[in-house]
């Protein structure tokens, strides 16, 4: 690679003389799963016994330096007090006032003045109750004293148990609950924002009372499955357009990559109750009456028949309580579909390999560890119906396809047929190309492990991978499925080639977006006609030249797969393979949906009229999914058409499926939101992360269609427009010097400068087209979580994290992450030890005067000059301090406990201050809040807001 794209996700030199890493098989890179180990003195209420450590003066004990003052260092990076001496400039143990809490602060912590607000300890905090260990249930009352939750009001129902009774009355629309969230304007200036109010829960949602048939805590949709950018609702469309906000849901129907791991009740019974006319599902919003015979839906009002089933169980033959239904219970639920769900019996599982087996596959690796990954994950592979079936196909300048036997048969081989006709690639015998995984166990596995002998010395340099598409979709059509295409270079013969169009001059100029276009029509009508066929395709990229991911990015856009690109990757590096082969054989596990549909539904008066992410939108209002996969978010716009009347809207998703083990099956989720006329409710319930997520996807959108600096320009304009309205029509009109903004919403232009800057959307003309089109593809899929951390990273002061950092949780048995830093220089001093990580690339960053006992207890060298930068991965040392960094780095990639499925393990890459100058810059371009390539600084986007406010 040049050295203009050093340090932009190609992978750093490594240092002279330093061939192979010193610790290939360590790490946790390995176990990706695995807990990190923590040794049985350390555990818990122990942290008091270990012995103090020397280089860090002590500074363990009282949580003293970086972390202990507001958010970080003093400006400049100052010293708390004078230097221990003789331990490198390590602080004194200082009590500094603490921003957190009294305690260490721990991570997520509430801050005890949130949002630079003075108010007494016990009132609400800004309008939000303290983050519950994940989220508060949606709809929960704020604050003791406050609003009435669900549950008040509950004993008027005299519910007896047993026979279905009368549900709760619906109180008048008048009867509100009290006032919505309450407005904390501040200033943005001079209370500025803390990264650690990323991790509070949206505004919550304040219901009147009654408003479900249940007094269940889980009757609204929790925070993880739906999110609402705005959680009053605007009663018109006036009132929507005059506070500028969006108003949009942020869709993940699925928070885990398998069910074990986030049960959602199943109704097994077949029993669905949907509106006659709008075909909402039943839900705990909707009104029963007519003694419990009939209900009214919560949608269009209308009146419906209780089906008889509902009251009665089939299989036991007696009568069961109603109000016990998961269907009135739960907001997100499963049903199990009857026939008419059904268009076909449910498809099998399919896996359609598409392998590159050119010189670059062959000489990388990429070919011997696909197939080694693949063989070892057999058993991973979903086949709970024993109907799976696999295929495979090499791919050159031929086509070469495989034909497996049964293990049945005695003297079966697996043959070869190659097929050098591009234009019209046939299928050379169509019964034993796709074959059943259960049936043809050992030949599968017979000819995975031969198959990279096959090509072992292949000198061919072409990829006719479009023709390989063609033939793919041609074989499975008829079934439907996933063609999984594993790729190391352009495809340059037969349909869908491609040039190298790559040109360093049109970087960083107004031509650049034509690099991010796709080049060659094939790929978008192809997608189309894959959709239309069921068929699902996941690109795994891994090119170290120009790959033209625009192009190839449209395949799994338009059929709900998902783009995954490895620059320089290469399997001699221990760090490649392993990240490689734990990803791949995370996606091989991972329960999908097939054949799937998305529909959302809302209250008369609402329509959805914008929808964001993989998928084909088939018509008006529905998303058609081949594959449904358990790692993506989608966005849908909602538009207000006629006034609203109720106090209560709802929106329904509904997702209908085929599992993995051919059961058709409906995910319903359902959120109410309170409706309002006041647009002070508005920007106080109004929540900072879907509003990002919205416009992370509108910008790459604007970014494919009008160009980066039109999609830059949108976003700047955005925020300085809702600075502009709070300041006209809620901070009336003055200033004074500040610049005001109501307290849920001050990480905003925070996280709109991360979107400016981010490698996806910056103005710079060092940033290869491939690395931009794969980050635009993850802007626009990864779920909210992930997404907030890809814009504004975390970062962990390590060498004076607080006592129980880097421990379990005596109550959670979590990790415990020290308390995340703002992104910028001024939090680092030069002989600290910090972690930052985007969800995707961490760094651990050695600064230049860090002290030899240090290093020697974090990664075993006492030199800095033997430290060895660029990918790798901590040493497991016989160290307490080690196993607690160890710790820190792997719980900060756990999705699981975020309420996410991933497959993305990050690479590490260790950093030292005076090392590789192309990988410092690269992991500098992470501080958001620093002045970097062509983007200002923090306080600079500020004075500049203030100015364009202020006109």
């Amino acid at each position: 690679m040049s050295a203009p794209h050093d340090g932009y996700g190609q992978y750093p030199p490594q240092q002279p003389g330093e061939q192979q890493p010193p610790f290939p098989d360590q790490g946790y890179a390995n176990q990706p799963d695995a807990p990190p180990p923590v040794t049985g003195t350390h555990h818990g209420a122990d942290h008091g016994k270990k012995k103090k450590r020397a280089y860090a003066a002590g500074a363990f004990e009282v949580a003293a330096g970086a972390n202990a003052a507001v958010g970080g260092q003093l400006q400049g990076g100052g010293q708390y007090g004078a230097p221990a001496p003789g331990y490198g400039g390590y602080p004194q143990p200082e009590p500094t006032p603490a921003a957190y809490g009294a305690q260490p602060a721990t991570y997520g912590a509430q801050p005890q003045q949130p949002y630079g607000m003075p108010q007494p300890a016990a009132a609400p905090v800004a309008g939000y109750q303290a983050p519950e260990p994940y989220y508060p249930s949606a709809g929960a009352p704020p604050a003791p004293g406050g609003v009435a939750g669900l549950t008040s009001g509950m004993s008027a129902m005299n519910l007896d148990p047993g026979a279905p009774q009368q549900p709760p009355q619906q109180l008048p629309p008048q009867a509100r609950a009290g006032p919505l969230n309450q407005l904390y304007p501040t200033d943005l200036l001079n209370q500025p924002f803390n990264v650690s109010e990323l991790d509070l829960p949206p505004p919550p949602i304040i219901l009147p009372p009654n408003s479900s048939v249940t007094p269940s805590p889980d009757a609204n949709c929790a925070p993880k499955y739906v999110r609402s950018t705005l959680n009053a609702i605007p009663t018109t469309h006036s009132l929507l357009k005059k506070s500028k906000l969006p108003l949009a849901l942020v869709i993940q129907p699925y928070a885990s990559l398998h069910d074990l791991d986030d049960p959602v009740p199943v109704v097994q019974d077949q029993v669905i109750s949907r509106c006659r006319r709008c075909r909402s599902y039943i839900n705990p919003f909707v009104t029963f009456l007519d003694h419990g015979h009939r209900w009214r839906c919560n949608m269009c009002n209308l009146t419906n028949d209780v089906p008889q089933a509902f009251d009665w169980d089939a299989a036991a033959q007696k009568t069961v309580d109603r109000w016990q239904r998961h269907e009135l219970n739960h907001s997100v639920v499963e049903f199990v579909a009857p026939q008419e769900y059904m268009v076909r019996p449910p498809q099998p599982l399919v896996y359609l390999f598409l392998f590159d087996v050119s010189y670059a596959s062959v000489s990388t690796g990429l070919l011997a560890t696909s197939a080694r990954t693949i063989l070892d994950s057999l058993n991973r592979i979903p086949n709970a119906d024993r109907r799976t079936r696999l295929g495979f196909i090499a791919v050159d300048s031929s086509l070469h396809y495989f034909s497996i036997p049964k293990d049945a048969d005695e003297n079966g081989e697996t043959s070869m047929l190659v097929v050098s006709d591009l234009d019209e690639p046939f299928l050379p015998v169509p019964q034993e190309l796709l074959v059943p995984l259960t049936e043809c166990r050992n030949s599968i596995e017979n000819f995975l492990t031969k198959l990279p002998e096959m090509f072992a010395n292949n000198q061919n340099n072409g990829s006719c991978m479009g023709s390989a598409l063609r033939a793919g979709h041609k074989l499975i059509s008829p079934l439907g499925g996933k063609i999984v295409v594993l790729s190391a270079s352009l495809p340059n013969v037969g349909y869908g080639k491609l040039e190298m169009r790559e040109d360093k001059k049109l970087l960083g100029t107004s031509k650049e977006s034509n690099l991010l276009q796709t080049a060659n029509s094939f790929y978008k009508s192809f997608a189309v006609e894959c959709s239309k066929n069921q068929v699902s395709v996941d690109m795994f990229l891994f090119s170290s030249q120009y790959q033209d991911v625009a192009s190839l990015s449209n395949l799994p856009r338009y059929t709900g797969g998902q783009t995954w690109f490895y620059p320089g990757w290469n399997a001699g590096r221990p760090e490649d393979a392993i990240k490689f082969a734990s990803e791949f054989s995370d996606y091989l596990s991972s329960e999908i949906g097939l054949e799937a549909v998305l529909r959302v539904r809302a209250t008369t008066g609402l329509r959805m009229s914008t929808f964001y992410g993989n998928f084909f939108n088939r018509s008006s209002d529905l998303c058609a999914f081949p594959a449904f996969p358990r790692d993506q978010c989608y966005v849908v716009e909602v538009a207000i058409d006629e006034n609203l009347t109720k106090n209560v809207v709802c929106l329904q998703t509904a997702v209908l499926h085929t599992t993995c083990n051919g059961e058709r099956r409906i995910r319903v989720l359902t959120l109410a939101l309170p409706t309002t006329t006041n647009l002070a409710d508005v920007y106080a319930s109004a929540d900072q992360c879907a509003i990002t997520t919205y416009y992370s996807h509108k910008a790459v959108e604007r970014a494919l269609s009008n160009g980066l600096d039109s999609a830059r320009d949108m976003l700047q304009s955005k925020v300085t427009e809702l600075l502009q309205t709070f300041r006209k029509e809620l901070a009336g009109g003055s200033m004074g010097g500040g610049l005001q903004f109501p307290s849920n919403l001050r990480g905003l232009p925070a996280l709109f400068l991360g979107l400016i800057k981010h490698v996806g959307l910056r103005k710079s003309a060092q940033i290869p087209s491939d690395l931009r089109s794969a980050a635009l593809c993850l802007l626009s899929t990864l779920p909210l979580p992930l997404l907030m951390q890809y814009i504004y990273p975390r970062l962990y002061s390590l060498h004076d994290m607080p006592d129980n950092a880097g421990y379990p949780d005596p109550e959670t048995s979590q990790i415990v992450l020290p308390p995340p830093l703002n992104l910028s220089s001024e939090r680092f001093v030069s002989y600290g030890l910090y972690l930052i990580d985007d969800s995707q690339t961490q760094f651990l960053w050695v600064g230049r005067d860090a002290v030899p006992k240090l290093l020697e207890d974090v990664f075993g060298v006492t030199d800095r000059a033997q430290l060895r930068v660029g990918k790798g991965s901590v040493p497991e040392l016989e160290d307490d301090f080690n196993e607690r960094v160890r710790a820190v780095i792997q719980k900060s990639r756990d999705h699981k406990a975020r309420g996410v499925g991933s497959i993305v393990v990050p690479h590490l890459y260790i950093v030292r201050e005076d090392g590789e100058p192309s990988l410092k810059l690269w992991a500098q371009t992470l501080l958001v809040e620093d002045r970097a390539d062509q983007g200002m600084s923090y306080q600079q986007w500020m004075g500049t807001l203030r100015e364009k406010v202020s006109n």
